[in-house]
C-alpha cells in the first residue's frame, strides 16, 4: 500500500495555554487534535497578539500515534524556552539526542503528514509517518535566515513503549519544522553588530577614524528572553555568510560570566552585561568598542536600552551610553544626510534640504551644477563633498568637488556600448570614499571601483555572478552590495560580501564580490532598489503575473516587519536613506514624489534620478 495523504480537521481538545497581560486565556491549539484515525494535516497558527504567550500541553494517557505526532508538531510552536513540553512526546532516548537549535524550516504552511500504513510494518508497536509541506526558508545554527524552495519530506517514527503501553517519538529530524504564520508569531529579527574589517570612514568630529558598524540580522525567539539570546549571539560571533569580511572587539573565548541567567535592564534604561575572565583584561578603547556593539544591537531589539555596562571579575571594565557610541563606530543609520539630491529638467545636479518640505531646489555648487554637463543620473559621496554624474547618453561618469568654481574635467571613465541601455549604471560611493558603476557593455559587462572616484578602474571579480548588472549600490558599512542583475529577461536583486586584498602603495587592490544571494525571491522583476536602513532595502518590483508593488526586503532574503509603502505607479526610481527617519523619495510618472511618514506620496518637483547621499 501506498502513503495516504489526509486534510481536514475535526475538534480536539485544547492544547495550548496563553498569558496577556490582562490575565490567563485559554487557546485552542495550534491545531486540533483527532483521537483516532490516520494523521491529518496540521495547519499553521493563525496570527495571534504577539504579547500573547503560547505553551503547549503534553501528551494525555493514552494517546494514538496521530495524536502523539501533532502535539510534537504544536509544541515546536509554542513558547516553552528548552522545549521541554515537547521532548515529552519523544523517548528517553530521542529526547536527549534531539538537538531543536541546530535549525528551523519553515513551510508555506503548517507540516502536512502523511501516513506510511507499509512502514507500520502490521505490527502494534511501531507507527511511521512522512512530514511534508513546501520550504519557504531555512534558519541555521547561527540563526541566519535563507529563502528556501522546494518541497519538504522527512520521516517521523513512533513506538509504543512495552511497559507503559505509550506512544512515543523514536525517530525524527534535527531541529524544528514550521509554518509560515507561526515562525513570524515565535520569531523577531534583529541586527547583530560588528566592525568593517578593512574600512574605517573619516568620523565627522574629525581626522581620527572610526571603525563601520556592519549590521548582521539574526532570527530568535521572540517571547523566550530575547536580550539574552541576542547578547549571546552577539558575543558567539558573526553568521558564516559575513563573518570573513567583519571582526568583533570581543577577545576569543568571552562569554557571559557563569551563572548569568537573563539580563534585564534597570530603571535607568541601563544594561549590565557581565563576562568571563576573558575579557577581564581589555583595554578601555577596545571595551568601549565591545559596548559600542551591544549597544547597538539591542537597541535593535529593544530602543529604550540607552546605557551599556560591562563588567568582568566583580570589577566594572567600561560604561556607554548612547551619545557616546556614536563617537566609537560610524553607523549608516545614525548618518543624517543633509541634502536630497536630483536631476532637474535642464540636467543639473540640485538638492533640497533632506527630511524639509521645501518644493524649489538649488543647483549644488560646483560644475554639476552649472550644467556644463547634461546629466541623466548622479550619486553624492557620504561626506557630500563629491559627486559623481553619467552623462545624458550614458555613456561618460565624470566626477567633481561640491565647491563652488571647481572645474569638471575629462570624464574618468567611458562605455563603448552601442546604445545607452548598454553602457553605464547610475554609481554608488561606499562609506571609504570609493565609487562603484557597472558597465553593460554586451561586449564586456564589467562592475567596477574607483578609489576615491578617481585613478584606473578596478575591475571587481564576481565569482558566481550569472548575468548582466543593471544598477549598483553599496551599503553605508561598505561591507555589503546590492546589484540588480538581468538575466533571460528576469532582473532579480542580489546582495553580495565585498572583500579587498590591501595591496601596498602604489599597487592596485583587489576587490571580490561574494556569496551573491537573492534577496527577493519571489518578485520576477526588480526595478529600481535603494538600502533603507543598516540591513534593510526599498524594493520596486512586481511578482509572476503581478503589478508593480514597493516594499522592503532584509538582506537576508527575510521580510523586515515594517508598513508596506503606500502604492504609487509608474516607478522609475527610488531613493531611500540609511537614516530610516527620512521619508522615501523617487521618480514616477508624476515626477519627483516623496513619501513623510504616515502620509501619502506628495509632489516635490520635476526631475529625475533622486537620491541620498551613498
Amino acid at each position: 500500500m501506498g502513503a495516504d495523504r489526509e486534510g481536514g480537521r475535526r475538534p480536539g481538545p485544547a492544547r495550548a495555554v496563553a498569558y496577556a497581560a490582562c490575565g490567563v486565556v485559554l487557546l485552542a491549539g495550534c491545531a486540533s487534535m483527532p483521537d483516532s484515525g490516520d494523521l491529518r494535516g496540521v495547519e499553521s497558527t493563525p496570527r495571534q497578539d504577539p504579547q500573547v504567550r503560547v505553551f503547549a500541553m503534553p501528551p494525555r494517557e493514552d494517546a494514538p500515534p496521530s495524536e502523539i505526532v501533532q502535539g510534537f508538531l504544536e509544541a515546536l510552536t509554542s513558547d516553552d524556552p528548552h522545549y521541554e513540553t515537547a521532548r515529552k512526546y519523544l523517548t528517553g532516548e530521542a529526547a536527549r539526542t534531539w538537538r531543536p537549535e541546530l535549525s528551523t524550516t519553515v513551510l508555506a504552511g503548517g507540516p502536512g503528514t502523511e501516513s506510511d500504513h507499509a512502514g507500520s510494518r502490521g505490527e502494534a508497536n511501531d507507527y511511521s509517518v512522512t512530514l511534508t509541506g513546501t520550504k519557504v526558508a531555512t534558519v541555521d545554527a547561527q540563526q541566519s535566515y535563507a529563502p528556501a524552495e522546494g518541497s519538504y519530506r522527512k520521516p517521523v517514527h513512533l513506538t509504543r513503549d512495552g511497559k507503559s503501553r505509550q506512544w512515543r517519538i523514536d525517530e525524527l529530524p534535527q531541529g524544528v519544522v514550521m509554518g509560515k504564520s507561526d515562525f513570524q508569531r515565535n520569531y523577531v529579527s534583529v541586527n547583530k553588530y560588528y566592525f568593517a574589517s578593512n574600512s574605517a570612514p573619516e568620523a565627522e568630529a574629525g581626522p581620527e577614524r572610526q571603525p563601520a558598524a556592519v549590521a548582521d540580522p539574526v532570527y530568535v525567539r521572540r517571547r523566550v528572553d530575547p536580550m539574552t539570546q541576542v547578547v549571546r549571539s552577539l558575543i558567539s560571533g558573526p553568521t558564516s555568510l559575513l563573518g570573513p569580511a567583519v571582526r568583533s572587539s570581543f577577545p576569543t573565548g568571552t562569554a557571559l560570566a557563569k551563572g548569568t541567567a537573563s539580563l534585564t535592564p534597570d530603571d535607568r534604561n541601563r544594561l549590565t552585561v557581565p563576562l568571563n575572565d576573558r575579557a577581564s583584561r581589555v583595554g578601555e578603547d577596545k571595551c568601549d568598542e565591545m559596548a559600542a556593539q551591544l549597544l547597538f544591537t539591542l537597541q535593535s531589539l529593544n530602543p529604550v536600552v540607552d546605557e551599556v555596562e560591562l563588567r568582568s571579575g566583580g570589577r566594572q571594565l567600561c560604561s556607554l551610553t548612547e551619545e557616546r557610541a556614536d563617537a566609537v563606530a560610524a553607523r549608516g543609520s545614525a548618518q543624517r544626510p543633509d541634502y536630497l539630491y536630483f536631476v532637474d529638467d535642464e540636467h543639473r545636479l540640485v538638492r533640497i534640504a533632506a527630511g524639509s518640505n521645501a518644493t524649489r531646489a538649488e543647483p549644488v555648487p560646483g560644475a554639476l551644477g552649472e550644467g556644463g554637463r547634461a546629466l541623466r543620473s548622479v550619486a553624492v559621496s557620504r561626506d557630500e563633498h563629491t559627486a559623481a554624474g553619467i552623462g545624458l547618453d550614458g555613456k561618460a561618469l565624470y566626477v567633481g568637488s561640491l565647491v563652488s568654481g571647481g572645474s569638471l574635467g575629462e570624464p574618468v571613465l567611458v562605455s563603448e556600448g552601442k546604445t545607452e541601455g548598454d553602457r553605464l549604471t547610475a554609481p554608488s560611493w561606499d562609506a571609504r570614499g570609493d565609487l562603484w558603476i557597472a558597465d553593460r557593455d554586451p561586449a564586456g559587462p564589467r562592475l567596477l571601483m574607483l578609489s576615491e572616484g578617481a585613478g584606473e578602474p578596478v575591475q571587481v571579480r564576481t565569482p558566481g555572478l550569472d548575468g548582466r548588472v543593471q544598477a549598483v549600490r553599496v551599503a553605508a558599512d561598505g561591507v555589503r552590495i546590492a546589484l540588480i542583475v538581468e538575466k533571460d529577461g528576469k532582473r532579480s536583486l542580489l546582495i553580495g560580501r565585498i572583500e579587498r586584498d590591501e595591496k601596498k602603495a602604489g599597487e592596485q587592490s583587489t576587490v571580490t564580490v561574494l556569496e551573491l544571494r537573492s534577496a527577493t525571491p519571489g518578485l520576477e522583476e526588480v526595478t529600481a532598489m535603494s538600502w533603507a536602513g543598516d540591513s534593510r532595502l526599498v524594493v520596486v518590483g512586481r511578482e509572476h503575473g503581478g503589478v508593480q508593488q514597493i516594499g522592503y526586503v532584509q538582506v537576508d532574503g527575510s521580510t523586515p516587519e515594517a508598513s508596506v509603502p503606500a502604492a504609487l505607479t509608474g516607478v522609475k526610481e527610488i531613493a531611500a536613506s540609511e537614516d530610516e527617519r527620512l521619508p522615501l523619495v523617487a521618480y514616477s510618472e508624476d515626477g519627483i514624489v516623496r513619501l513623510p511618514s504616515g502620509m501619502q506620496w506628495q509632489k516635490v518637483t520635476e526631475g529625475t534620478a533622486p537620491v541620498y547621499p551613498g
